[in-house]
């Protein structure tokens, strides 16, 4: 047997007994007055070891990688990201021993890269203007890294068929409560694996349950959403970090989709801020995005006088904007009048 294929059995093998450790997550429920009848589920991906529900999707880039013979034994790994995927993607390099880069703009939540650069990584700050994908591809044929290309590869990594992916994962956990095929499943977009993912196995599954995306005001998917152009581009940049990208990914499939809400900064700030209060920890500013769709959506639901399950997803650790989103001062630079979105937020809950 090649020294190669050894490494590469040991390699997975490492993969398979940190996914026999790590427990499931958490799916969180919340009955809010205003809605009676109609149930709400926060899957908390924050449980995961490394913080975000990005755990699972790096984990399934490198068993891709690996897979696919693109990488190999003391190779260096590369990849663009806005933080979280970075944070996850460190964490397994330094698990299987290997270099890790990672490719950010330069506004990524101070935190994020400092715990990527704990991990044994390097980050690569851009200035705006420059397309991190671009310039870690060209880094990993520069320097024979391996490019584990999260945007152009998320939704093909993931066997969305099962194999614990997050849609199993959800449908598995309803299973006893009162409603166990949800009425809407509510997701952000960032590679557009977990919305493609979940569209795809719920049709999969034959079942009736509808995905929606939340997504920042003028973000790219809501854009080729509404027109279905593979080239979409944002109408307006966002502070949520993670989703809302500039351009359409190769892994946004409009298609698998079946509505998308798009919500304002302020009021995704403020929904993450209430979060806290209510589940007694910090998340991050995409669950407080999933959170305004939901309330939405029930709102429509409640009008039409039906009953039913939202389910959607707490994406990341709140510290890690204690910075940015979770910091007054910062917010008041970047023109969030916080106080006004707090009690607009609190309005929409009550009425």
């Amino acid at each position: 047997m090649s020294t190669d294929r050894t490494w590469l059995k040991q390699a997975l093998a490492c993969l398979a007994q940190e996914a026999a450790r790590s427990a499931d997550t958490h799916l969180l429920r919340l009955d809010l007055p205003a809605f009676p009848g109609i149930r709400f589920y926060f899957k908390d991906e924050a449980a995961h070891p490394t913080g975000s529900l990005k755990h699972r999707l790096a984990r399934s880039l490198y068993l891709y990688a690996l897979c696919n013979g693109r990488l190999r034994e003391g190779q260096g790994v590369i990849d663009a990201s806005s933080g979280s995927t970075a944070i996850s993607e460190a964490w397994f390099a330094r698990l299987l021993g290997l270099r890790f880069q990672a490719v950010m703009p330069d506004c990524t939540a101070p935190a994020k890269v400092r715990l990527i650069r704990s991990l044994g990584a390097e980050c690569v700050l851009l200035p705006p203007g420059l397309d991190a994908s671009e310039i870690a591809r060209e880094r990993a044929a520069a320097e024979g890294l391996c490019y584990l290309d999260q945007f152009g590869l998320a939704e093909r990594a993931t066997d969305w068929r099962g194999n614990n992916n997050i849609a199993e994962s959800i449908l598995a956990q309803m299973a006893l409560e009162p409603d166990p095929e949800p009425t809407w499943v509510v997701c952000g977009a960032g590679t557009g694996g977990t919305s493609a993912t979940l569209g795809r196995y719920l049709r999969y599954r034959r079942l009736d349950s509808r995905v929606c995306v939340a997504e920042p005001t003028g973000g790219a998917f809501a854009v080729g959403w509404r027109t279905r152009e593979a080239n979409a581009v944002a109408s307006q940049r966002t502070l949520i970090e993670g989703i809302g990208r500039s351009h359409a990914e190769p892994g946004f499939l409009y298609d698998v989709v079946d509505a998308v809400e798009e919500v304002d900064d302020a009021d995704s700030i403020a929904a993450c801020w209430w979060l806290e209060g209510a589940l007694g920890r910090r998340y991050g500013g995409s669950s407080g995005t999933n959170l305004v769709a939901c309330l939405r959506l029930a709102a429509g639901m409640r009008e039409r006088g039906e009953s039913g399950a939202i389910v959607s997803l707490l994406c990341d650790r709140g510290e890690r904007y204690a910075e940015t989103l979770f910091d007054a001062d910062w917010l008041a630079r970047q023109d969030i009048d916080l106080a006004a979105a707090r009690t607009a937020f609190l309005a929409r809950l009550a009425s």
